[in-house]
């Protein structure tokens, strides 16, 4: 079965951008270091992010992450879903209105414009056909932004949470959660390298 699996790092102090985020510094004053981890060559790094990019077979984000990978500054060939990994499923993004144009034209863009739930459901129709093609079983992948996770997750729309947890305070920035309904979340594994703590567990 598709399953709903939300993918995001934050910092010890719970912040998925530093302070003053914007269209030329996605991730914020000293936000870089969330993602120090999915460029490291430490093998359990590569692991985790080969793992988790192999796996996606559909993957959502929110209009602001969007206008941040397909701007001048974001995603290309060497960098883009899955850092180097560079993986090309079927991208769904939430919006209140499509963009008139798109810069990553060889990558497969859906708009939905009828909240995150219509967005998840998409999602998971383009999972379950990849799944179907490539005779394995594929995710859906929440990765973004903060807001976007954060309220799948208070909606109880997400089946798993996997956190990349960061060893740095950045004293402000975006919040994963800024609250909501109480969740309860079973461990199922935790990795420890260098640059990151990465984390999963099932949400009831």
């Amino acid at each position: 079965m598709t399953r709903i699996i939300a993918d995001i790092s934050v910092s010890l102090d719970g912040f998925v951008t530093g302070p003053d985020p914007g269209p030329h510094s996605g991730l914020g004053s000293g936000g870089e270091a969330l993602h120090t981890w999915a460029f490291s060559d430490d093998p359990d790094d590569r692991r985790v992010l080969r793992e988790a990019t192999a796996r996606s077979g559909a993957v959502v984000l929110g209009r602001r992450l969007f206008d941040l990978v397909d701007g001048p500054n974001g995603w290309d060939d060497t960098t883009g879903y899955g850092a180097r990994e560079v993986g090309k499923p079927a991208f769904i993004v939430v919006t209140t209105s499509p963009p008139e144009s798109v810069r990553l034209i060889d990558l497969d863009w859906t708009f939905v414009t009828t909240g995150l739930p219509d967005a998840i459901a998409t999602a998971r129709r383009r999972a379950a056909a990849a799944s179907s093609d490539s005779g394995k079983e594929l995710d859906v992948v929440l990765m973004g932004g903060g807001a976007t996770v954060g309220s799948a997750v208070d909606a109880g729309l997400v089946d798993g949470l996997t956190l990349h947890l960061a060893p740095v305070v950045l004293g402000g920035g975006t919040p994963l959660f800024t609250g909501g309904t109480r969740r309860t979340l079973v461990q199922r594994s935790v990795t420890s390298t260098s640059t990151a703590t990465h984390l999963t567990y099932d949400v009831l």
